[in-house]
């Protein structure tokens, strides 16, 4: 467990010097954009019980980002399975991201803006580069402009140049830096950090 630990204090410093340093891209174009806002897209691809891991690092993430000041209508969460509510769960409605069971990580104030079936690597493409059906609602865009500040974190199993959403679909390392490349065209994000 302290490695788990060493692994959250380490992403929550990462987080802590992505959203908070001033816009200081060398490229003309970057340097004269303000800084407007703050957004976290988090993805666990993975489901069934023996990833709880998984969930349990994004809901910590999560957490910790509303900490620093992003509120929940600039996160776009994704969670592939429902720890929360699995049948091996010995604490129902909870997660917890150590065996200290101290801080329930799921709680009252979660927002869960794709969840289950909703994970596909196709939908986590709509939300990166803006094409999302007609029928999508707002609070499940990603409705950045060119001055803001994005933090990406996805986890689940993949390999090389390969992530995995559900067990069912691959996502390839081509197709985010695709999406990606759509993001800058469209002057979507002005800093992207992974």
């Amino acid at each position: 467990m302290g490695s788990l630990l060493n692994f959250m204090a380490f992403f929550s410093i990462l987080i802590v010097v992505l959203l908070c340093q001033q816009s200081s891209a060398s490229d003309s174009s970057s340097s004269s954009t303000m800084h407007t806002n703050n957004w976290a897209v988090l993805v666990c691809t993975s489901r069934f019980w023996f990833n709880y891991r998984h969930m349990a690092n994004t809901l910590s993430l999560y957490r910790t980002v509303k900490r620093l000041g992003i509120p929940d209508e600039k996160i776009i969460l994704m969670l592939a399975d429902d720890m929360a509510c699995n049948a091996r769960n010995k604490h129902p409605a909870q997660v917890f991201n150590n065996e200290n069971h101290r801080l329930n990580l799921y709680g009252d104030n979660v927002e869960v803006d794709y969840r289950g079936y909703e994970v596909t690597g196709e939908n986590f493409m709509r939300v990166l580069t803006g094409r999302h059906e007609t029928s999508v609602p707002r609070s499940k865009r990603l409705l950045s402009d060119e001055g803001s500040h994005i933090l990406l974190y996805m986890t689940g199993h993949g390999g090389n140049e390969f992530l995995k959403f559900q067990d069912s679909e691959e996502l390839q390392s081509h197709d985010l830096a695709d999406a990606v490349k759509q993001m800058k065209e469209k002057k979507s994000s002005n800093h992207l950090g992974f």
